[in-house]
């Protein structure tokens, strides 16, 4: 199964491309080439063999459970800061001079 130019043209609308004409016939061209390049795929006797949507079979969620936690209070987060000023975090600045802010 080969693509035409009016497939092509098709998949750069749906995609939302502009293509001119000689992009058109290059990609047309070279669509078909990959599909050319995906041919021996097809050779494989694949009767009986169910489609798998994973490749490790019966994979599951492996995350923890969200649950909520203790948080630390401001008051401890200040206590942990390195310079505080007027109850808030102060960091040094990045970008030109630095001033009291």
């Amino acid at each position: 199964m080969y693509l035409t130019e009016h497939d092509v043209r098709g998949i750069a609308a749906y995609t939302r491309i502009e293509l001119d004409e000689s992009e058109l016939a290059a990609l047309t061209v070279e669509f078909n080439a990959i599909i050319e390049s995906l041919k021996p795929i097809t050779e494989y006797d694949l009767e009986g063999v169910e489609p798998t949507f994973h490749p490790i079979a019966g994979l599951s969620n492996v995350m923890r459970e969200d649950t909520a936690e203790p948080v630390m209070s401001r008051e401890v987060a200040m206590e942990l800061a390195q310079d505080v000023h007027e109850g808030q975090y102060r960091v040094l600045p990045i970008l030109g001079e630095g001033g009291e802010q």
